[in-house]
């Protein structure tokens, strides 16, 4: 067996017992066995098994700390951002999937070639089946660099939405559920589509190079910078963050607790 490998290998178990371990004790073992890898070396090749099963429980337990930390500190932001929510743009002139008075808006930030974003766009109607005129969505633009398919298809629904809301609400919801036709068809299925809603193609293929259209998509993803999304999808749910595609029982949680501070 390699000895880099074993000195490498045991310094990972070091790393993922330092929450058990002492600073001073950690620096003073991994000191020796960088020094005496031979010491690790036999005691790997007469014990090979024991060791790969105290190396594979130590890294879990790493890891299963790590995670409860970073819960903790999601849970901690979490509860910031309640008392001090995220301020996104809600201009009344775009398009909100929902009652424009729900009490709960729902900001995404979204890619329409992104699988993720699909099961973004599932969870929405989720919470849309659940809550009703409880709640309203605005969807906004964060189209990724290697997705080349989503400015453009980004573009098709602002200068569908110029047109008619609705038409533009039915051009979202049949690319997100048929996302592989995009891929397959590319730019044709964004025509096909805005003609299947009933939009007027002639009109589309004019409006979506416009100066309007480019200011709105470059607005939405200068805002989902300024609030540190990156990827997609990204959520603010009353102004507070969602960072990717969550389960509709973390939207729930959150959207109840908006419910029970709205009545104090």
């Amino acid at each position: 067996m390699n000895k880099k490998f074993v000195a490498k290998t045991l310094l990972l178990v070091v790393m993922a017992l330092s929450f058990v371990v002492s600073c001073t004790s950690k620096d003073q073992l991994k000191k020796t066995i960088e020094e005496n890898p031979d010491i690790i070396l036999n005691a790997i090749e007469k014990h090979p098994k024991k060791f790969l099963d105290t190396l594979n429980k130590a890294v879990e337990q790493a890891r299963s700390k790590a995670r409860e930390e970073q819960l903790a500190q999601e849970q901690q932001d979490l509860e910031k951002e309640f008392d001090n929510p995220k301020k996104p743009s809600l201009d009344k002139s775009r398009v909100y999937f929902g009652d424009k008075d729900a009490p709960i808006t729902i900001v995404e930030y979204s890619d329409f070639e992104c699988p993720f974003c699909t099961k973004g766009y599932n969870v929405m109607n989720e919470v849309k089946e659940k809550y009703g005129d409880k709640v309203r969505i605005l969807y906004k633009h964060l189209p990724l660099d290697f997705h080349p398919l989503a400015m453009p298809a980004a573009q098709y629904y602002e200068a569908i939405a110029m047109q008619s809301p609705s038409k533009a609400e039915r051009f979202h919801d049949m690319i997100f559920e048929n996302q592989q036709a995009l891929k397959s068809k590319k730019e044709d299925y964004l025509k096909e589509v805005a003609k299947k809603v009933g939009a007027n193609v002639s009109k589309v293929l004019k409006d979506k190079d416009s100066e309007k259209v480019k200011d709105i998509i470059t607005a939405d993803m200068a805002e989902a910078n300024k609030f540190g999304f990156s990827g997609t999808p990204g959520f603010l749910v009353n102004g507070v963050s969602v960072r990717g595609a969550y389960p509709f029982s973390h939207f729930e949680k959150i959207i109840e607790k908006h419910i029970e501070r709205m009545k104090k």
